[in-house]
């Protein structure tokens, strides 16, 4: 690191030292604010970064609120699967919100944190649409230099990440692990950035894995994220950004939610 990039303000962190202002605190405010009790939220939550899906299950009946969750910014709801119950919520977009949360639902009692994410094509050989698991992350961001030391990149958990391609499998995309792009500015993506890190073997570009990959190291939360591709520069308009539809959506929800369980199981 050369002596000016020393006293930018993002690499001057003292990662060994407590905060001053916790989640702890942010919860224990919004339960005296909202009378809410102490209630542990589900070991396994997921975070639905676009809230179409979200929207869907809860206009169709499938979720239930979870009303004891201490969050001012957020609601969660929960999805039955396989007789269990997990957390979801909606809208929680870009690192630093994503992992606001996660902090929130670590203090409360979460285990397992996945996220479920759109994403866009870096590699040429990646089929749009696919679902990639990410294995690794670009640090093309600020959060995660809040909790790592600098670095180029940040691993996700391996063990999560074997789980959610096998629950994944199935479905009709094609699942693929590998390393993705994690930014902070999708509209400063250039054409230079894509050329280069589709020759260093990135899959696809999101905005949320690098960070809530180095909250999981730092943390000792297991995190994990799925990244839908369903676009790319380049590409005809036709087909970008669809998703299928929302039944399909659950589908990977559930699968999620599967991957999740099977990791605490194992742990």
């Amino acid at each position: 690191m050369h002596n000016e990039e020393k006293h930018l303000p993002l690499f001057q962190h003292a990662l060994d030292s407590p905060s001053a202002f916790t989640p702890e605190s942010l919860l224990e405010a919004v339960r005296a604010a909202r009378i809410l009790p102490q209630d542990p939220v589900p070991e396994v939550c997921v975070l639905e970064f676009d809230g179409d899906l979200t929207d869907w299950l809860v206009a169709t009946g499938r979720t239930k609120r979870w009303t004891p969750w201490a969050c001012f910014h957020t609601s969660m709801e929960t999805v039955e699967v396989d007789g269990n119950c997990f957390g979801v919520i909606a809208r929680t977009i870009g690192g630093p919100y994503a992992v606001l949360v996660a902090e929130q639902l670590a203090a409360s009692g979460a285990r397992v944190i996945l996220g479920l994410t759109s994403a866009g094509q870096v590699s040429p050989g990646l089929r749009i649409p696919s679902l990639v698991v990410p294995a690794r992350a670009l640090r093309d961001e600020g959060t995660s230099y809040h909790y790592l030391p600098a670095a180029e990149s940040v691993d996700g958990d391996a063990g999560l990440t074997a789980d959610l391609q096998e629950q994944l499998c199935g479905l009709g995309l094609p699942v693929v692990t590998g390393p993705v792009w994690t930014t902070d500015a999708p509209y400063r993506e250039t054409s230079e950035q894509f050329e280069r890190h589709a020759a260093n073997g990135i899959l696809a570009v999101e905005m949320q894995a690098a960070s809530l990959f180095a909250f999981s190291a730092a943390r000792g939360v297991r995190c994990g994220v799925v990244a839908h591709v369903t676009n790319g520069v380049g590409h005809s308009s036709e087909g970008q950004f669809d998703k299928g539809t929302h039944q399909f959506g659950f589908e990977i929800l559930k699968a999620m939610s599967r991957a999740g369980k099977r990791c605490l199981q194992d742990r």
